[in-house]
Parts: structure tokens; C-alpha cells; sequence
């Protein structure tokens, strides 16, 4: 019952974190750039207009638009459901497997795309073609940057990858976690839509990569969206923030222990999204035909962390 509890708890954390983690970053860059700019909780505010709003459909569009923001919300709380992001012993520890985890993100990505291809607008192919494309360089590092983690905990359960981290606290600045970590943020910019990967305050023709996918939803449909992009950031930078700084995670069920790890993954994820925002405001948008570049990095750092692991082991 406790770990249910907690698993709970993480879900409904990562949910009313989403919007104001979103919220949060925007604050930041408003201050960066010498504006005011919105309060913490809009993203909140603007989910509850959008979701009191009609919802609006393409004349066209089949039973697959519908359905991807809710696919894309329920895998994001899956992943929040058994994911080690308070404790190390999770209600469903087991299943948390980083092949799973990684497929579970992916479903979500892959349907979403498929949603703005069923519209057959011009605008949801294009957004839908770069999209994937970009996922499909991103996932694969995400893969691979876990797994040269899992190397020296022998094992693709990320509970145990994160006990192994705490037993051995010299593995943390081994060159293959600088390697991992290096190519984890860049499939985190990546996945999230964020500088200089995809600019998500954009409305460009020729810029917009995530924004020309979901431009047809509207209302409740449009909610689900936005929620689960949020929560999906919320899900990245907690996974960047326990595989890599496991320090504050609960190794038990106790209530002190739990209110510790909380705290502690707050101000992480907090501080992760405060970075990110402050360092979008130095950066400008890539160019299309350079962000593949820029991702098969990624991987290339991510092989050699592998690699290093192999090597090390």
C-alpha cells in the first residue's frame, strides 16, 4: 500500500508540476529578456480555459486524432507511475524497465504525429514529418545514453541502475556518466520542443516543428495536449535528475524519507528548468537540415559512453 501510495504520489506530482514547471520557465526567460511576463501558474489558468472551450474537429479526420493526446497522456502517467523518481522500490519497481520506459515516451511521440497527419492539412504533415524524424534520432539516444548506465549495475531496471549509483558514488564521474549525461540533455532538448532544437513560442511557417502539429486541436483536445507536453518535461529532467544525481531519492517507504525525496526532486527539476530557460534566452534556433546534426551527436555520445562502459567494466 505504500508503494501504491508513492506511485500515486508521483503521478499527481508530475501532473500539477507539468503546467508549472512550463510556467515557471517562462518566467524566467520574461526576466532574462527584461519583461514581466505571466505569473508561475498560467499554464494552469490557460489548460482550464482551453479545456471549458468547444472542442472542434477536421471534417475528415478519423478516430486516430481523438485518440492521440489522450495516448499521449496516459503514457506520460504510466511512465510517471513506475519510474524511480521518489524511491528506489516503486509500487511497480519491476516493470521499470528502461526499454519500457524509453517505448512507453516513444508511443506517445509516434501517435501524436499520426494525429496531425490525419487531419491531412499541410501544415500537421509537415510538423508530423519533422517531428518524427527528429524522434527518430532522439529515442535511440535516450536508449543508448541509459543503457551505458546500466552497464555497471548489470541490469536495464532503472531502480537497480540507481541503487548501483548510490552504492558506488565514484561510478557518478566516470567519463561514460559525462558522456550519457552529455547526450541525455541533448535528447531532452530534443523531446521537448525546446532551443535551439524547436522554438515552442513559435508560429512560422518555415520554423515550426512541434506547434504545426497540434495547430487542429482545439478545446479539451488541445488541454490534453498542452498537459501532456508539460508532463512529459516534468518526466525527462526527473529521470535526468535521478540517474545522473541520485542524491535525496528514498531507499524505503517512510514518510520523512519520502517528504526528504520530494523536496529534493522538486528543487532538481525546478533548478534543471531554471538552467534550461536562462540558457534558451543565449541561443538561437538552428536551422531544419542542422538539428539532425546536432541529434546524431547526440547518439555519437551516447555510443561512447557504451563504449567507455564496456571498456571500464
Amino acid at each position: 500500500m505504500a508503494a501504491a501510495a508513492i506511485s500515486l504520489l508521483q503521478v499527481i506530482g508530475v501532473v500539477s508540476g507539468g503546467p508549472l514547471l512550463v510556467g515557471l520557465m517562462r518566467t524566467v526567460r520574461c526576466r532574462r529578456e527584461g519583461r514581466v511576463g505571466p505569473p508561475v501558474r498560467q499554464p494552469l489558468l490557460d489548460l482550464r480555459k482551453l479545456a471549458r472551450r468547444q472542442r472542434m474537429r477536421p471534417e475528415h479526420a478519423s478516430w486516430i486524432f481523438p485518440l492521440a493526446p489522450l495516448v499521449l497522456v496516459a503514457t506520460t502517467v504510466a511512465v510517471a507511475a513506475v519510474a524511480p523518481l521518489l524511491t528506489t522500490a516503486p509500487a511497480m519497481g519491476g516493470t521499470s524497465d528502461l526499454f519500457a520506459v524509453v517505448y512507453l515516451l516513444l508511443l506517445g511521440s509516434v501517435t501524436l504525429g499520426l494525429g496531425a497527419l490525419d487531419t491531412g492539412t499541410a501544415f500537421g504533415g509537415m510538423g508530423a514529418s519533422r517531428a518524427l524524424t527528429i524522434g527518430a534520432v532522439a529515442e535511440p539516444a535516450l536508449l543508448v545514453s541509459i543503457l551505458a548506465l546500466s552497464v555497471p549495475a548489470h541490469s536495464s531496471n532503472l531502480p537497480a541502475i540507481i541503487a548501483t549509483s548510490l552504492a558506488h558514488p565514484l561510478l557518478l564521474a566516470t567519463p561514460q556518466r559525462l558522456l550519457a549525461l552529455a547526450a541525455f540533455v541533448i535528447v531532452v532538448v530534443a523531446e521537448c520542443g525546446r532551443l535551439p532544437v524547436d522554438n515552442p513560442g513559435t508560429h512560422l511557417e518555415l520554423t515550426m516543428v512541434h506547434e504545426a502539429m497540434v495547430l487542429e486541436y482545439s478545446g479539451t483536445d488541445l488541454a490534453l495536449v498542452r498537459l501532456g507536453e508539460s508532463m512529459r518535461l516534468v518526466v525527462l529532467l526527473a529521470l535526468l535528475a535521478v540517474l545522473f544525481v541520485p542524491w535525496g531519492i528514498a531507499t524505503g517507504h517512510g514518510p520523512v524519507a519520502q517528504a526528504v525525496a520530494l523536496v529534493t526532486l522538486v528543487a532538481k527539476v525546478a533548478l534543471l528548468g531554471t538552467a534550461l530557460a536562462a540558457l534558451e534566452v543565449a541561443m538561437a534556433k538552428l536551422r531544419l537540415f542542422r538539428v539532425p546534426e546536432l541529434l546524431a551527436g547526440g547518439f555519437v555520445l551516447s555510443v561512447l559512453a557504451v563504449v567507455s562502459a564496456l571498456v571500464l567494466a
